[in-house]
């Protein structure tokens, strides 16, 4: 974040130096928002709503610099697939809260099982109880029941976190498909869709991908060009080299599962979480014949 904003500063200075005196005031306005759209996400990462175990994951997860390459304003309509006890909402939710909208797309108020409806139960408590919370808009999602995450078309972005494994391994491709359709019924035309998700290698099989909770990346690009979506840009903000994505129980294997328990935990917890893909689609303008 402070090589982001020195590099700001540096760009200004530099062209300042050169004898630009006469460089475009809006380059400079740009460069300012920029800067304070770093601190306003920098400012909701440390905010009092976040747990103290969810700020341990930062090193891993990389939110400003994640959200930062999705391209997220504060003015913005968001909605977050799947926000489980509400890792990134506790980011999202103060960031949009003054000026956006955010809407959180929660596992499905009928389900039954014991794991989805309690989660489900303790989010919705928590819009309740906790002031950061309190105007999030609770819908649901699941794949292949055609869900209204949010109305037709007003979304400014859909972002979904380390969940394209489960809607595969649940459902196969299918369910993939459901999802990104879901997504891009929801978004406005122009509007952004960020997925995150466990990088399967190239080379490996592609039916690791059943029980791993690995994706292929291009698999997953695919699919999303499918359903009508641009891939606008990569990036490897959440990449990590030391993962090999061969372990015994697949991604669940590594932190911040640990699912060997103390079997070769040091080594696991040494490789830390695991290496992510993070893309960038956007559903094409409405273009007149």
């Amino acid at each position: 974040m402070k090589h982001s904003m020195l590099t700001t500063a540096s760009m200004i200075a530099l062209l300042t130096l050169t004898g630009c005196d006469n460089a475009p005031r809006e380059t400079e306005q740009a460069a300012d928002t920029t800067a304070q759209q770093i601190m306003t996400l920098s400012a909701a990462q440390n905010n009092p709503a976040r747990s103290t175990s969810n700020k341990l994951r930062d090193e891993f997860r990389n939110p400003v610099e994640t959200l930062q390459f999705f391209g997220i304003e504060p003015d913005m309509t968001v909605v977050e697939i799947w926000p489980g006890s509400g890792w990134y909402t506790e980011i999202l939710a103060p960031y949009l809260q003054a000026q956006g909208k955010l809407y959180a797309a929660h596992f499905p108020a009928s389900e039954t099982r014991a794991y989805y409806a309690k989660s489900r139960q303790d989010f919705a408590d928590r819009i309740i109880s906790d002031p950061y919370f309190s105007d999030v808009i609770l819908t649901e999602f699941a794949p292949l029941a055609d869900s209204e995450i949010a109305p037709p078309g007003s979304a400014d972005m859909v972002l979904t976190f380390r969940n394209l494994h489960n809607w595969y391994m649940a459902h196969g491709e299918e369910g993939v498909e459901s999802a990104f359709n879901d997504f891009y019924e929801a978004l406005k035309p122009g509007g952004v869709l960020g997925v995150v998700d466990h990088r399967l290698p190239e080379d490996r099989p592609a039916e690791d991908m059943a029980s791993t909770g690995y994706m292929k990346e291009s698999w997953v690009i695919e699919q999303a060009e499918q359903a009508g979506f641009v891939l606008d840009a990569t990036s490897d903000v959440n990449a990590n080299p030391d993962d090999t994505a061969d372990h015994p129980r697949g991604v669940w294997t590594l932190p911040p599962t640990l699912r060997l328990g103390e079997d070769n935990r040091d080594y696991y917890v040494g490789i830390g979480e695991s290496d992510r893909f993070t893309l960038r689609f956007v559903k094409p303008e409405i273009t007149s014949e």
